[in-house]
């Protein structure tokens, strides 16, 4: 028995080996691609969007709009979450060292919620200021809002669509997208607002802008939030069907019953299974690599690891709180 078992570990050690070898052979084409690409994206979006914010913080207090002071201050809020994301699909590229024995790409999983915190605060700090403005309503410079407001919408829209082809795989991206995105619709809403004062003399339409800007960003943000937050809390990954995974497992030949069926994110675009599969035969090294390969091609799961068992009380498969 004793020797059987070490047999079955070994198979699985040695199938954890070629399919981890494997994995990242044809992973390294989407991986090593996507973020070098993003990695000009984030250096462009980066500095456009440094320079708009300086130039809409002056504008802004010269022009006495609390609309482009809010819009100064959410695309620093970008800048930042873009800085954040930046840095965490670097680390995400990092060799596992040490006792981060899967690299640092967790960090794009934290950057996707330091992202979503990051606007919440911007988002506070906007609405505060707009509602002090509706006591008191001031004049602005409307031409000079207008034409800086303006200005935003196209190094906003053009940095969102720097990211847009990269946001259905990775919810860092999408981070970075919603961001630039949001913006230039927070920028539009400026121009909007500055136009109808320059031609009604409405005052009150610049921090009510303000406010509109604050509850779309809100709306877009908790999606963000919650996603980021599921991730750090190893849930499956959005869109994981757990029922046909144990479903493939349980069809493949040899298998009686399995148990301690774990599924989750690596980071924000990769995910790791472990299970442990009752086989009273046994399994050799193709089976446990077909089946690596099988999860890999329908559920996208990229590190597989399965544990062998010959009898069904092995791994305590009947304790109550294993039984998955």
């Amino acid at each position: 028995m004793g020797s059987h078992d070490h047999h079955g570990h070994h198979h699985h050690d040695h199938a954890g080996h070629s399919h981890d070898h494997g994995h990242g052979h044809d992973h390294s084409h989407s991986h090593v691609h996507a973020p070098a690409s993003f990695g000009k994206a984030f250096a462009i979006g980066i500095t456009l969007n440094t320079a708009l914010v300086v130039a809409q913080a002056v504008y802004g207090y010269i022009g006495n709009s609390t609309a482009l002071l809010a819009d100064a201050g959410h695309n620093l809020s970008d800048v930042l979450g873009l800085v954040v994301a930046w840095g965490a699909s670097i680390a995400a590229r990092r060799a596992p060292s040490g006792r981060f024995t899967y690299g640092l790409r967790a960090s794009t999983i934290l950057a996707a919620l330091a992202n979503a915190v990051l606007l919440l605060v911007a988002t506070g700090a906007i609405g505060w200021e707009a509602i002090l403005r509706l006591r008191e309503p001031e004049p602005i410079a409307g031409v000079t809002v207008m034409v800086v407001a303006g200005i935003g919408i196209l190094i906003n829209g053009f940095t969102a669509m720097l990211f847009a082809r990269g946001r259905k795989d990775d919810i860092n991206i999408e981070g970075a997208y919603l961001h630039m995105a949001a913006d230039a619709a927070v920028s539009l809403g400026v121009v909007v607002s500055a136009a109808l004062i320059v031609w009604t003399g409405w005052l009150w339409l610049d921090p009510v802008t303000g406010l509109v800007i604050c509850a779309t960003i809100l709306w877009s943000t908790t999606s963000l939030l919650r996603g980021s937050i599921d991730m750090s809390m190893a849930a499956a990954p959005k869109g994981t069907d757990l029922a046909a995974i144990r479903a493939l497992l349980l069809a493949r030949p040899g298998v009686s019953a399995i148990h301690d069926l774990h599924v989750w994110p690596i980071s924000t675009t990769e995910t790791a299974l472990t299970c442990h599969l009752v086989m009273p035969d046994g399994a050799g090294d193709a089976f446990l690599m077909e089946t690596a390969r099988m999860l890999k091609a329908s559920f996208r799961i990229g590190h597989t690891t399965l544990q062998v068992e010959t009898h069904p009380d092995n791994g305590c498969a009947l304790a109550p709180d294993d039984v998955v």
